[in-house]
């Protein structure tokens, strides 16, 4: 056995061993291999830093600006682009620029930028400058106007959730013109913008964010100190103890555990009561109905003045001067009559009214259904009906030149509704205001319109949506009555709406 080991050994170590393949580099251009390479991978080396250090700092010179402003949030605008909103870091390319900061209800503030660049580590080091821009409010209270209608705007998307919130409008605006606070006029003009918002106030979300407005306005425009929360306390209180119908629009904003202690508490029961009792004691409408009045090819009826009690959770009365209603909806006549004065409102130009935010796709639509009013126009906008009574009051006779056409206000609408007992009666000639197409009325639209406030805060704040009146034909009997209230974007055209004008003294406003 060893002997045939040692043999196979033997035989092994006798066969020829093949070489390894081997490359061998030669001299370039005299120089050798090792000396070569090295200055090959020193090339390479220097690229490398070239690309990452040097090359960023040459293809796009610049340098990273922090913009912040005071108030914060304005837009940044560079060379009239927009490059985002402040407090914010943006990159400017090397030259010279122009840098404008934008907000709402302030005066813009605008800088010229030299912008150099850094040629060395630019990927890593940016080179950096920082613009700080403080924004003047020319009229504070005008500024605050724009968020609280934006806010009255958010108040219609619902109630916020962990999963969808929504800006807070009003008390950022206090923020930013909090400042002009100090100012005792300016505050008061504040305060009563608050009071108006209130009017939206219909989610806990838009609650917390009028409480917290009102926080901030009250320590001009800072976050509310002790004193200041104290002041806020009293002022709150006040306005809920002297406000009627403030408890009804808590009892429909606050959850239901608080609502029930609410409702049964006297201060409840005393606002509600009240109310009521001054509701119970007013007269019925009877109206005494005068003269028919002929405008283009509608038929107009004169009502007199009186008192209406509007308002289900919470009754209110409301005084107002005669006025003439129009005894039917619009006809398709009287409308064609406006379109051959103002062709622009025809159907052709559909398009442009769009996208002037006028009408949307259903402008002039018509149901198919036969059970509606074939004679009653339909598929007209706020924006369409407000024309053609601005059309109609040119129309008007010189003895009433102290008067105008327009869409009604809603005290109006449900003064007329009720006085002509809903579809109307043979005194009355006012027919089909229930039940008919749904009707605008001139107001914009507020939850809560019986929360009082003045005139100038109603207009300044406006409403994303207008009111609309007494049903349609498609509405299941019973379902909608003269106090229903209802409303749309202006823009909307449905074949369920159309519109009743009124003529009315100028300036008639009712609250």
């Amino acid at each position: 056995m060893f002997g045939k080991k040692k043999a196979l050994k033997e035989i092994l170590d006798a066969k020829e061993t093949i070489p390894e393949d081997q490359v061998r580099l030669k001299p370039l251009l005299g120089i050798r291999p090792g000396v070569y390479l090295g200055i090959l991978y020193a090339l390479i080396l220097v690229g490398v830093l070239f690309v990452a250090l040097c090359y960023p700092g040459l293809a796009n010179p610049g340098s990273v600006v922090a913009v912040q402003s005071e108030p914060a949030g304005a837009a940044v605008r560079v060379d009239d682009v927009y490059m985002g909103v402040t407090p914010g870091e943006i990159f400017i390319p090397q030259g010279d620029h122009q840098l404008t900061m934008i907000l709402s209800g302030f005066n813009p503030y605008q800088t010229n930028l030299r912008i150099r660049g850094r040629l060395f580590g630019s990927a890593f080091f940016p080179a950096r400058q920082q613009i700080t821009g403080t924004l003047e409010a020319p009229d504070p209270v005008a500024a605050f106007a724009l968020e609280a209608a934006d806010y009255a705007a958010w108040s219609f998307t619902g109630e916020p959730t962990a999963t969808y919130q929504i800006p807070l409008s009003l008390s950022e605006g206090a923020y930013r013109s909090g400042p002009g606070a100090a100012d005792a006029q300016t505050y008061t003009a504040m305060d009563a913008m608050l009071k108006g918002a209130a009017r939206f106030a219909s989610t806990r979300g838009a609650l917390r964010d009028l409480l917290r407005a009102k926080g901030i306005i009250d320590n001009g425009g800072l976050s509310p100190s002790p004193v200041t929360l104290l002041r806020s306390a009293e002022d709150i209180l006040d306005y809920l103890s002297t406000t009627p119908g403030s408890s009804a629009w808590l009892a429909e904003v606050l959850p239901p555990a608080v609502v029930s202690r609410i409702t049964g508490s006297a201060w409840y029961t005393k606002q509600i009561t009240v109310a009521s009792v001054l509701a119970a004691k007013s007269p019925a409408i009877t109206p005494s109905w005068g003269a028919r009045l002929s405008l283009g090819s509608l038929m107009f009826r004169e009502i007199s003045g009186g008192t209406l009690v509007q308002g289900n959770s919470f009754p209110h009365h409301i005084t107002l001067e005669a006025f003439y209603m129009a005894e039917t909806e619009v006809s398709y006549a009287a409308w064609e009559a406006f379109l051959e004065a103002n062709p622009a409102w025809r159907v052709e130009h559909t398009e442009t009214l769009t996208a002037q935010g006028l009408v949307n796709g259903e402008y002039l639509a018509s149901p198919d259904s036969a059970l509606a009013d074939g004679n009653t126009v339909s598929g007209i906008s706020w924006y369409a009906a407000r024309a053609y009574c601005q059309w109609l009051t040119g129309l008007l006779p010189a003895a009433l030149g102290s008067w105008e056409v327009r869409l009604p206000a809603e005290a109006e609408w449900e003064y007329a509704a009720k006085a002509a007992g809903g579809s109307g009666d043979s005194g009355a000639t006012i027919t089909d205001m229930l039940g008919g197409c749904w009707e605008w009325c001139d107001d914009p639209y507020a939850p809560f319109n019986f929360l009082p406030t003045g005139t100038e805060t109603i207009r300044a704040i406006g409403s994303p949506e207008r009111v609309v009146r007494g049903g349609c034909w498609v509405n299941p009997p019973g379902s909608v009555n003269a106090e229903t209230r209802a409303s749309l974007p202006p823009a909307t055209c449905s074949a369920f709406v159309s519109f009743r004008p009124v003529i009315a003294l100028k300036g008639a406003v009712y609250e």
